[in-house]
């Protein structure tokens, strides 16, 4: 193995330990609020492609369930009512009571 390969797997390890150092101390943002957080819209291209509703009882796709929505989906990170954020659409904000083909119920 070369110096520069072994330089740079050295300062790749620093900055990560670092990174994590950080993180774990709370250092580092752990995600928006959802207030500060743009909507997601129907007609993005990702929401487009993941199915995204802004209300999961209006959905027309054969893998909805009924009851699934963003508010009972492990990916929301918000309350009950209103938006949140989810980690499908990073720096968007969605429905809770919206729906895509990502949903997993949330354990608990």
């Amino acid at each position: 193995m070369s110096y520069a390969n072994r330089a740079s797997r050295r300062r790749f390890l620093k900055l990560a330990t670092g990174a994590l150092a950080l993180a774990t101390t709370g250092l580092l943002p752990r995600s928006a609020h959802a207030a500060e957080l743009p909507p997601l819209g129907e007609n993005e291209p990702t929401a487009k492609a993941l199915g995204y509703v802004e209300n999961a009882a209006a959905s027309t796709n054969s893998k909805h369930r009924p009851g699934a929505a963003c508010a009972n989906c492990q990916f929301y990170r918000g309350g009950a009512g209103g938006r949140g954020a989810c980690q499908v659409f990073p720096g968007k904000s969605v429905n809770a009571r919206g729906w895509c083909v990502s949903h997993v119920p949330a354990s608990g």
